[in-house]
């Protein structure tokens, strides 16, 4: 191969690594700015008339109320399994009085918020996508349109309601169940002191504590209503397109709530430190 023709060769891969970088980033703004178009809409919306309130409910019912049970089973499983980690590890420094207060800080700021959201934007996020998906190819969402409804506010708006309410209560569902798990193995099973246990988490833990996963659970709603609402809203493509829709809608809101969390936890960690809270 000639020098020439290799240069040619690089020349042509670093032009098309480039070209694709800049289509995708420019791909992710357009996406992005249409988003906060449809979430920018649907919240002015939320308190235009006629109120929906019946349908929040009605939605709150399906996020909210028939996901207790999933999020009961996950959280107690979760507080076993962890604190049972914890403990093994402790045993080895001898200082197994710590799990009960290190699950309930592991739980009530990181992982109940983050399961929470992840279980509910699989399961309530994906029909939320699904749902809307259909009626769009079904053109449902047409007719309503064509009847003076406003699609964004009958539709949309009431399910990010919903989730923005639901998600906190579930979250203070989780972690709950999740400490009742912890309580469980580290005073039933395993014997430690259930005195000392309790007191140790009263010790470290805070309302602050409980508060920051709670705040964090209401953004994580907002994000995967707003994602999965999109998504099936502008579903195209028939039967195929609300399956890709649903697809899209539960995996980006899934990877959002854990890049989220990130930037949650640091934000709020600046907002103590310039609040002066300890």
């Amino acid at each position: 191969m000639s020098s020439q023709t290799l240069v040619q060769k690089t020349a042509f891969a670093i032009s098309w690594v480039g070209s694709s970088v800049i289509q995708f980033f420019r791909g992710f703004i357009e996406a992005t700015g249409k988003m906060m178009i449809f979430f920018n809409e649907s919240v002015r919306l939320i308190f235009a008339k006629p109120s929906r309130f019946p349908e929040i409910i009605k939605h709150m019912e399906f996020i909210g109320n028939q996901s207790i049970w999933i999020i009961c089973l996950t959280g107690g499983f979760t507080g076993l399994a962890l604190s049972f980690q914890i403990y093994l590890g402790f045993k080895m420094f001898n200082a197994v009085n710590m799990v009960g207060p290190v699950v309930a800080l592991g739980i009530t700021r990181e992982l109940g918020p983050v399961l929470t959201g992840l279980i509910v934007a699989a399961r309530a996020g994906g029909a939320m996508a699904a749902r809307l998906g259909t009626m769009r190819v079904n053109e449902q969402i047409d007719a309503l349109e064509v009847m003076g409804v406003n699609t964004k506010q009958y539709l949309i708006s009431p399910r990010m309601v919903a989730a923005f309410i639901c998600m906190p209560l579930l979250t203070a569902v989780f972690d709950f169940v999740a400490m009742m798990g912890s309580w469980f193995l580290c005073v039933r099973l395993v014997q430690l002191d259930e005195a000392i246990f309790w007191q140790k988490i009263r010790d470290m833990i805070e309302v602050k504590h409980i508060n920051e996963g709670l705040f964090k659970g209401a953004v994580f709603g907002i994000f995967f209503a707003l994602i999965c609402t999109y998504r099936g809203f502008n579903t195209t493509g028939g039967a195929k397109g609300v399956g890709e829709a649903t697809n899209q809608g539960v995996v980006q809101s899934m990877v959002m709530i854990i890049i989220l969390d990130y930037f949650l936890t640091n934000l709020i960690r600046v907002y103590y430190s310039l609040s002066g809270i300890s």
